[in-house]
């Protein structure tokens, strides 16, 4: 597919169920050398216009932790934005890791809602991100925990240390079309990682094949980068000679594309445009950790740079929530004045009130912009899928662009706002399961 066949307006558009894994897609994107913006809302066409040509766009929401009614409603809003805007592929960017439910952040509701705007007969499920470390094979997913790169720290999704046992959406099933299935997909075909061997020729034939039978989508196997060029191929192929078409998985979507796409001298060449590293810290850092993730757990320990601030979740939800966050906002911003970093983070005394959850993550965001008002910074942290999805929604800024990378699947960008106290701060959002241990600290000392 070219630029030239969608002069229009971007070929490729993405929405995010939540913002730290709207960020790695931007990421991806971005060092391929697309130029990409990420917005918070779908954009109108004066704020297209300002920003000029775009090779693709996101918008970054929170679809993974709504009900039914209220994601459909969020997705109609964003199908017909990107419809309007012409695109090729629209890609529904879900957690690696896939958890979602039927009652919450349901991957079917989306792919019943976003093909109303997408005609092509295909729908592609990409199973699997490696370079994260989460492998899709004969339809089943798996994904490693912890930083041990060995085969030891591979786990089957409903095996998982911390995904089988998600406080919302645990993984209990790992035959991704078994979980589609429960999820209002009815007819699921899929497949595997041998027909990508073949040839493009064999593997459209197998496609097609898929395809006579109409199903709500296919599933297509991950191991390796060779797999997402051949995914890629097809996303490629249907939707630049038929209708647009939808695509749902992990940023490994926008890898398969850009691995396809490549460039006129190189296709299938995933070429990374060349960035300047992440410069050291200018001014205190603010972390806020709303995840209660194990790995998060150990990079808040690791952050010895940092004063601890303790966040009890069910002071920070319970009947005197303002007074305990006037209290912790003042505990916070006082040191940041003085020039110390500054980490604050949910403690795991509340992990099983999972009916304070979606209460909590608006505290935090509450929290953030409270102290973002009471002191300016120029770099600040979110952990959390949720937590980052609401706080910075609750910032009141309309859009992200890629700065530099951090670790794998996390990612620093350059905040945009109409405030000219937010405008260009510098802002990490990582989910529960990404970066490294030290990754507080690399947000302090930069990788230059």
């Amino acid at each position: 597919m070219s630029d030239e066949a969608n002069s229009g307006g971007p070929a490729y558009a993405f929405y995010g169920d939540d913002f730290t894994g709207a960020t790695d897609t931007l990421a991806h994107l971005a060092r391929a050398g697309l130029r990409t913006m990420l917005f918070f809302a779908p954009p109108d066409a004066a704020r297209l216009s300002m920003l000029g040509r775009l090779d693709a766009i996101g918008v970054a929401g929170a679809a993974r932790a709504m009900a039914p009614a209220v994601q459909r409603q969020e997705l109609e809003r964003v199908g017909a934005a990107f419809a309007a805007l012409g695109v090729r592929v629209m890609h529904y960017k879900v957690c690696s890791t896939f958890d979602s439910a039927p009652e919450t952040g349901s991957i079917g509701v989306a792919i019943r809602t976003l093909r109303e705007y997408c005609a092509n007969e295909l729908v592609v499920v990409v199973g699997g991100q490696p370079n994260l470390r989460r492998y899709c094979v004969f339809g089943e997913l798996f994904a490693a925990a912890g930083a041990d790169n060995s085969a030891q720290s591979i786990y089957r999704i409903d095996r998982h240390p911390t995904m089988s046992r998600h406080p919302v959406t645990p993984m209990n099933e790992a035959d991704l079309r078994v979980h589609l299935v429960r999820q209002g997909v009815k007819n699921v075909q899929s497949i595997d990682w041998r027909c990508y061997a073949r040839g493009a020729a064999e593997l459209q034939e197998e496609v097609q094949r898929r395809l006579d039978s109409k199903p709500d989508a296919v599933l297509f196997d991950v191991l390796d980068d060779s797999h997402l060029q051949a995914v890629g191929r097809v996303i490629v192929r249907h939707a630049a000679v038929t209708a647009p078409l939808l695509a749902v998985g992990a940023s490994s979507v926008a890898q398969a594309y850009v691995l396809a796409r490549g460039t006129p001298a190189e296709p299938g060449v995933l070429q990374t445009r060349t960035t300047p590293p992440l410069a050291r810290a200018h001014g205190p850092v603010f972390v806020l950790a709303g995840s209660l993730s194990p790995l998060t757990e150990i990079q808040i320990a690791a952050a010895q740079s940092y004063l601890h601030v303790e966040l009890d979740p069910l002071k920070m939800t319970g009947d005197a929530a303002s007074d305990y966050l006037a209290e912790r906002v003042a505990a916070i911003a006082g040191p940041l004045r003085d020039g110390r970093n500054v980490l604050a983070f949910t403690t795991r005394r509340a992990s099983s009130e999972t009916g304070a959850l979606p209460q909590l993550a608006h505290a935090c965001a509450s929290l953030l912009q409270q102290v973002l008002g009471a002191v300016r910074l120029q770099r600040i942290g979110i952990a959390g899928g949720d937590t980052s999805s609401f706080a910075v929604h609750a910032l009141g800024a309309w859009g992200l662009s890629y700065l530099a990378p951090l670790s794998a699947g996390v990612t620093v960008c350059r905040l945009h706002a109409d405030q000219a106290a937010l405008d260009g701060m510098e802002i990490m959002l990582k989910g529960g399961q990404m970066g490294d241990p030290d990754l507080f600290e690399q947000l302090l000392d930069g990788n230059g």
